[in-house]
């Protein structure tokens, strides 16, 4: 068994199935949708944007090809990776294998503060989407977390905590935006890919880069926080600077995806638990692992948003909750029986 770093060569068959199967979704991704894209089309066009190729192709396909399903596929790669590490980063260092940003009520936290920036113009513009997000879930995640201490139930604190932030959500929406905005909004918060274009793309690929990086590079810590805080310390792990800095980031990925695309749930539940049943537990490989399935996932799911009713677009979120609760559903099923 050859390793560079911490992973684990013997596992990257998967790693490059997953990596094949997320290249062939992503062509898939700029193919599918209300009008179909000749494969050649996209052959022409990408080689026109990348290469400087001079093919001839329609200017209309070529225009929604590279500026509406190219960016879109791109955010929607960065979205399905940050929430399955999110979701291994917070199983791991809470030693639950049933939580998730959006069950903890972090997605929920992340949601609310967007929507107070956007719809009640909190920071007198001074504050991003991005950053009401970020502030929203780190206070949602502390108030879970308080509430789980007092009360000993973990889940219980995090949908108490993911109500809360979704009531004020709607009350701010109810109480701040017109039908029309309300309507736009209540659809973004369901999770909607939509929206985003390429400037959305080039904010969320280095953040999501950057926090998968932090991440790979902690996964030996994260290796021994599954088996407690005590035996991380034993290890020689800061357990404090290290849980700061991970819960920092899972924080960080959660907001800034959130802020763009709303909340999206069960990736960070079901990806995680799909990633340990083909790899282990060893975070080395789990990490790359879970944000390609991730990735594959939502890109899939984003399809599938597109086609399943025609002329109509469905919320992204209303997807992968169709598909992924009678999943988690399994995983459960599969527990007990074990």
């Amino acid at each position: 068994m050859y390793k560079f770093g911490y992973l684990v060569f013997d596992n990257a068959k998967y790693l490059l199935a997953a990596f094949s199967l997320l290249l062939t979704a992503m062509l898939l991704a700029l193919m599918v949708g209300e009008s179909s894209i000749s494969l050649a089309t996209v052959y022409r066009t990408l080689a026109n944007k990348l290469l400087g190729a001079a093919h001839t192709v329609d200017l209309i396909d070529a225009g929604i090809l590279w500026e509406y399903r190219l960016s879109r596929a791109v955010v929607a790669i960065c979205c399905g990776a940050a929430l399955a590490v999110s979701g291994v980063i917070l199983q791991s260092l809470l030693r639950n294998v049933l939580v998730d940003p959006y069950i903890l009520g972090i997605s929920a936290g992340a949601s609310a503060g967007a929507v107070a920036v956007a719809i009640l113009g909190v920071g007198a513009g001074a504050l991003s989407m991005s950053f009401g997000a970020f502030l929203g879930a780190l206070l949602a995640f502390v108030l879970v977390l308080v509430l789980a201490r007092f009360t000993g139930h973990m889940i219980l604190a995090g949908i108490a905590g993911a109500q809360l932030f979704h009531a004020l959500s709607a009350l701010m929406i109810t109480k701040s935006a017109n039908a029309e905005a309300a309507r736009g909004i209540m659809f973004w918060l369901l999770g909607n890919l939509s929206g985003v274009r390429w400037q959305d793309a080039w904010f969320a690929v280095p953040i999501a880069s950057i926090g998968l990086l932090i991440t790979w590079y902690y996964a030996r810590a994260l290796d021994a926080f599954t088996f407690g805080t005590e035996s991380a310390q034993s290890l020689g792990i800061p357990v404090a600077r290290v849980r700061f800095i991970l819960i920092l980031v899972t924080a960080t990925l959660t907001a800034v995806m959130v802020s763009m695309v709303g909340s999206i749930g069960f990736v960070g539940l079901v990806i995680p638990h799909a990633a340990r049943f083909l790899v282990g537990v060893r975070h080395a490989v789990l990490l790359p692992t879970a944000a390609l399935m991730g990735a594959l996932f939502l890109v899939l799911a984003d399809i599938l948003s597109r086609i399943v009713i025609t002329g109509q677009v469905l919320p992204i979120g209303v997807v992968t909750a169709l598909i992924g609760a009678p999943a988690f559903a399994l995983i459960l099923i599969r527990g007990a029986k074990n």
